[in-house]
């Protein structure tokens, strides 16, 4: 891409943003990066204009031909090896100059899966949860001096052969990249960066960047800005990447599952306004009441009430029972309407009250019997003396 340069995402569900600065000091920018997801990388030239640039260029092509699609550790390391081989042969090609090489650092992203393959003193930093760790270790002098305990990554940073790599692309035909595979989570952030980067400024600089700037391609260009400020005595080149991981795959299962519970929500209403509709029906249709109308007692079938309106009643029968017949208790009651379990209790009930006052009248019958002899008997002797009295002969007689 064009030196000094900034390059932001336009791809959907990728995040990142990445930006070259010749800085400084230098004349000429031999950083070259690259960012077409899901491959992502960082390459420092080195060996002078014309043979550093070059080298770190054709790494970046080869890798962007060769890279697999999908994150392969061993497909990975065979394209960084092709593109060693191509900086090694290229100047038997007129291409670059002799002893020409070049760092590279690249990553590749997929889900929450995360691929590096990195040669020489160029990094990878992840942000986890907002605490930096660095992810490569430098092919370095000063590495291999600090991890042996001769010297300390302070005395390091300012040591005169600090810039002495132990590994490159471009040195060695039997060159092999160090792998790593990490499990990385959404809410990540990735850091790829030259050593302009990472010598200009210490870790907790840039991990209080990259934790306080929300755009990873403003992020980026702050990288830049601060390595500038802090003197930009090499080219510096920076990729931030925001990992999303399954984000996107969870936000659309989670739509799915509040769209599945709205309708289910829906459907258990719906069902439910059913099922009480029917319940409702049963009931009413299983209920029933006596009711007086024309002083007699109706039977209904359903509940002496309405909904909106309408009767949940309908008339099952009429009978000839005079509600004045029945006993004082269940006459009031009928009057005001008396619920019952159903039309057979409904049904039970008129026999029994049918039955009631067949008795009562068979009683009242009996009892009004006897009063009836005797006032024929009275009525029969009242006459016979009548009879006698007319037949009695007068006193004068």
């Amino acid at each position: 891409m064009p030196k000094n340069t900034a390059q932001t995402n336009n791809t959907p569900g990728i995040s990142f943003g990445s930006r070259t600065d010749v800085g400084h000091v230098r004349d000429h920018n031999e950083d070259s990066l690259t960012v077409v997801p899901p491959l992502f990388a960082v390459a420092d030239g080195m060996g002078g204009h014309e043979a550093g640039e070059v080298a770190s260029e054709l790494t970046i092509k080869t890798l962007e031909q060769l890279a697999p699609a999908h994150p392969d550790a061993q497909a990975l390391e065979r394209a960084v090896e092709a593109a060693n081989l191509n900086v090694l042969q290229a100047p038997s090609q007129g291409i670059g100059r002799e002893g020409m090489g070049t760092t590279l650092t690249a990553a590749m992203i997929e889900g929450e899966r995360l691929l590096i393959a990195q040669v020489g003193d160029s990094r990878a930093y992840l942000l986890h949860q907002g605490e930096l760790q660095q992810l490569t270790r430098d092919h370095s002098l000063m590495m291999d001096l600090i991890e042996a305990g001769q010297i300390t990554p302070e005395e390091a940073r300012v040591h005169p052969n600090r810039s002495v790599i132990t590994r490159a692309i471009g040195s060695d035909p039997h060159m092999k990249p160090d792998i790593y595979e990490l499990n990385i989570s959404a809410g990540d952030r990735l850091l790829l960066c030259s050593d302009g980067l990472s010598t200009m400024l210490e870790d907790d600089e840039i991990q209080t960047i990259m934790r306080h700037t929300p755009s990873p391609q403003q992020c980026a260009s702050d990288l830049v800005d601060a390595a500038l400020q802090a003197g930009g005595y090499d080219n510096v080149t920076v990729v931030v990447v925001d990992i999303e991981g399954f984000k996107h795959n969870k936000v659309v299962k989670e739509r799915r599952k509040s769209h599945a519970l709205v309708i289910g929500i829906v459907i258990a209403f719906v069902l439910a306004f059913v099922l009480g509709i029917f319940a409702g029906y049963q009931y009413v249709n299983n209920s029933a009441y006596l009711i007086e109308e024309n002083g007699t007692v109706s039977v209904y079938r359903g509940i002496n009430d309405n909904l909106f309106g309408i009767p949940l009643s309908s008339l099952e029968r009429t009978t000839d029972i005079a509600v004045d017949d029945l006993q004082p208790g269940v006459a009031n009651r009928i009057k005001e309407g008396m619920s019952v379990g159903g039309i057979d209790e409904a049904n039970r009930l008129i026999e029994s009250y049918e039955q009631d006052i067949t008795r009562q009248n068979t009683e009242d019958l009996a009892q009004n019997a006897p009063n009836s002899a005797d006032a024929n008997d009275h009525d029969n002797a009242s006459q016979a003396d009548r009879s006698s009295a007319d037949e009695k002969p007068a006193d004068g007689d």
